[in-house]
């Protein structure tokens, strides 16, 4: 079972939210908070994320059956990069459980980069040595600008660990850059929002978009990038009332 973090709100179809690769969600904590004055909100870490348990395994049929055994009936479902193909996939396979869906920033296809870079970056802070977030930051070398604060959100210098399985990932990054191959349509209410200046959600992928969301309605937010959710947090945040609405 994942750990969950609640955010009480009016009653109404409660709101799943679904992090991306290396985040958890703590990192959505400040949007929740806001979303949940509407309906009550639930933030999971995923699987080999968090406070979840490490699993062997990091596929998005497993990511979205997690996802799954979290709701306890219909749910508008919103998930970011990662945490987007797996409700992607948790509304394709089981949509019964989503009444909405939002897909931030990621599409239904594999990605030729990887996310390595910041995996053996991790790898390199000697944890036994370092006494404070500065000290490892130091040490996790260059990074595209925000990266590391973003990591040493997952450090937990007590314990003297990553808050993240970097064996499994790393074993499974395929899977994650990747996207299963899936059947089907999810026929209810969907948005991809995209920050405006990213590149992960192209033209030629609304295709196969509208092959298994036929629904599917495109926004972006104006100098958002990948991170929109962060650069942005009250457009993202308007954006996802609007639409939830």
């Amino acid at each position: 079972m994942l750990n969950t973090v609640r955010y009480d709100g009016p009653t109404d179809v409660p709101l799943l939210i679904a992090h991306g690769l290396f985040g958890s969600a703590r990192n959505w904590g400040v949007i929740a908070k806001r979303l949940s004055a509407t309906r009550p909100v639930v933030a999971v870490d995923m699987r080999n994320h968090g406070q979840s348990d490490w699993q062997n395994s990091h596929s998005y049929q497993e990511l979205a059956d997690d996802l799954a055994q979290v709701l306890d009936g219909p749910a508008d479902v919103l998930g970011h990069s990662m945490g987007g193909k797996a409700a992607m996939v948790l509304a394709l396979h089981h949509p019964e459980m989503v009444r909405k869906l939002i897909v931030a920033d990621i599409a239904p296809v594999a990605y030729g980069h990887t996310q390595m870079g910041p995996i053996e970056a991790m790898r390199r802070v000697d944890l036994d040595s370092v006494s404070s977030r500065a000290e490892a930051k130091a040490q996790l070398g260059d990074l595209e600008p925000g990266v590391d604060d973003f990591l040493l959100q997952s450090l937990d210098l007590k314990e003297k660990r990553w808050r993240l399985n970097l064996d499994v990932l790393s074993a499974e990054m395929d899977k994650i850059i990747g996207f299963p191959e899936v059947s089907g349509q999810f026929d209810g209410p969907t948005l991809f929002l995209s920050g405006g200046n990213s590149d992960y959600v192209q033209r030629d992928a609304r295709p196969r978009i509208k092959e298994l969301f036929p629904q599917a309605k495109f926004a972006k937010i104006p100098g958002a990038g990948h991170w929109l959710h962060a650069e942005k947090p009250r457009e993202f945040e308007a954006a996802v009332t609007a639409f939830l609405a």
